[in-house]
C-alpha cells in the first residue's frame, strides 16, 4: 500500500511538472475556471436579490452548501480525470489492454493518469464562498464542528469520485456517450448547492437512499450550521451520514472489479 501511494504521488508530480512548463496557459485556464464558476454563485445571489429569501433559508446558508460541494467537487474533478476519460481514451482505443499488462492496479494507473491543476480556479472560488458564508453566519467553530466539516468535504469528494468511477464502469458495456451520468456528477453538484429540503419528496429519497448525495452534502451541513432540519433528521444521523460517501465509493470500486472481468478488448 505504501509503494502504491508513493507511485501515485510520483505520477501526480510528473503531471503537475508537465503543466508548469506552460505557466501562462495554466494561469489563464485557472482564471477561466474561477470566472465561469463564479457565474453560478452570482445566479444564486440574483435569486435572493429578487425574492429576498428561499424560506426558511438565507443567502449565507445556501452559500455554505454551495461552498462545501464545490470545494469537494473541484478536487474530484482533478483527481478523477483518468476515469472521466476512460471510455474514449482507453476502451474505445484499446489502450486499456496496456494497463492490464502492467504489474500495477488499473485503479492506481487511472487515478494517476492526470491531475489538471487549473481546477484550482474552481477550488479557490468555492473556498472564498465557503469562508464568506462561515463569517456571515458566525458559526461557533468548536473542535467537533471543524472535524465534521473536514469529514464532510472528504466524504463529498469520495461520493463524486465514486460517481465518476461508475461512469467508467459503464464504458465496459457501452463505448458510446455516457452523458446520462452527468445528471449525477454536474447535476448532483447543482442539486447539492441548495438545501435538499426544498426539493420534492421523491427527489430527496432518490438522493438519500439510492445515490447518497444528501448524506454527504445536506445532513452534516445542517449539524455544522446548528439549525433544526426541516426534514426532521436527528443530530446523530446528521453526524454519521457522511460515512455513506465512503461506503458508496467502496461499492463503486467493487463494481470496478466486476467490470474488468467483463472486459473483452477491441479485438484489434
Amino acid at each position: 500500500m505504501r509503494d502504491a501511494w508513493r507511485l501515485y504521488l510520483r505520477m501526480i508530480a510528473v503531471a503537475l511538472k508537465a503543466q508548469m512548463q506552460y505557466r501562462t496557459s495554466f494561469l489563464l485556464l485557472s482564471i477561466g475556471q474561477f470566472l465561469v464558476t463564479s457565474i453560478e454563485i452570482l445566479g444564486i445571489w440574483a435569486l435572493f436579490a429578487r425574492f429576498g429569501q428561499l424560506v426558511p433559508w438565507s443567502l449565507a446558508q445556501v452559500a455554505f452548501f454551495y461552498g462545501v460541494v464545490n470545494v469537494a467537487f473541484a478536487v474530484t474533478d482533478a483527481a478523477a480525470r483518468g476515469f472521466d476519460l476512460f471510455g474514449t481514451q482507453y476502451i474505445r482505443t484499446g489502450n486499456f489492454d496496456r494497463l492490464l499488462l502492467r504489474p500495477r492496479s488499473t485503479l492506481l494507473q487511472l487515478a494517476g493518469h492526470d491531475f489538471p491543476l487549473f481546477r484550482i480556479g474552481r477550488l479557490l472560488q468555492g473556498l472564498i464562498v465557503l469562508g464568506w458564508s462561515a463569517i456571515v453566519l458566525d458559526i461557533d467553530w468548536t473542535a467537533w464542528r471543524a472535524a465534521l466539516l473536514v469529514l464532510t468535504l472528504v466524504a463529498t469528494f469520495a461520493f463524486f469520485y465514486a460517481i465518476v468511477v461508475c461512469q467508467a464502469i459503464l464504458s465496459f458495456w457501452t463505448t458510446e456517450s455516457l452523458e446520462i451520468m452527468n445528471t449525477l456528477t454536474y447535476g448532483g453538484v447543482e442539486a447539492a448547492q441548495y438545501p435538499m429540503a426544498i426539493y420534492h419528496d421523491y427527489f430527496r429519497k432518490f438522493f438519500t437512499y439510492v445515490v447518497p448525495l444528501a448524506c454527504v452534502g445536506y445532513f452534516p451541513v445542517i449539524a455544522i450550521l446548528g439549525i433544526d432540519d426541516p426534514l426532521g433528521s436527528p443530530f446523530g444521523l446528521q453526524v454519521v451520514a457522511p460515512l455513506a460517501g465512503f461506503l458508496f465509493l467502496a461499492l463503486a470500486l467493487a463494481a470496478w472489479r466486476i467490470g474488468v472481468r467483463h472486459y473483452t478488448s477491441t479485438g484489434s
